[in-house]
């Protein structure tokens, strides 16, 4: 990996190694309340955040039946839906989230080979 300064921003370049970047994953799990689909879509997320991110990300899950102001921001309408905040861009997946494989296009994560 190469750092270089360009107009006094720091620039990271990352050789294309095939895998995901070392880069931090911010996920959003909205939900409403404790429901079956809830702990499904939470369970589902963390075991694929845990095989194919290893340590690199951090969930917070909103429900939204406590704090319904919260799913503005991302116009959420309906639930379970997982939101990725970071890498940009913004990407949003409706569902208990057990496609495997659905999950990781939605995300843009592709399985290391």
């Amino acid at each position: 990996m190469k750092a270089k300064k360009v107009n006094s921003e720091m620039i990271i370049e990352k050789g294309n190694t095939g895998k995901i970047p070392d880069e931090r994953w911010v996920l959003r799990l909205y939900v409403a309340g404790e429901s079956p689909k809830a702990l499904t879509a939470f369970a589902n997320l963390k075991k694929i955040c845990q095989e194919q991110l290893k340590g690199r990300y951090s969930i917070e899950v909103i429900d939204l039946l406590k704090n319904p102001q919260l799913g503005a921001e991302y116009q959420i309408l309906a639930l379970p839906t997982l939101v990725r905040k970071l890498p940009v861009p913004v990407r949003k997946i409706i569902g208990d989230l057990s496609n495997t494989e659905r999950v990781l296009v939605g995300l843009d994560i592709l399985p290391e080979r």
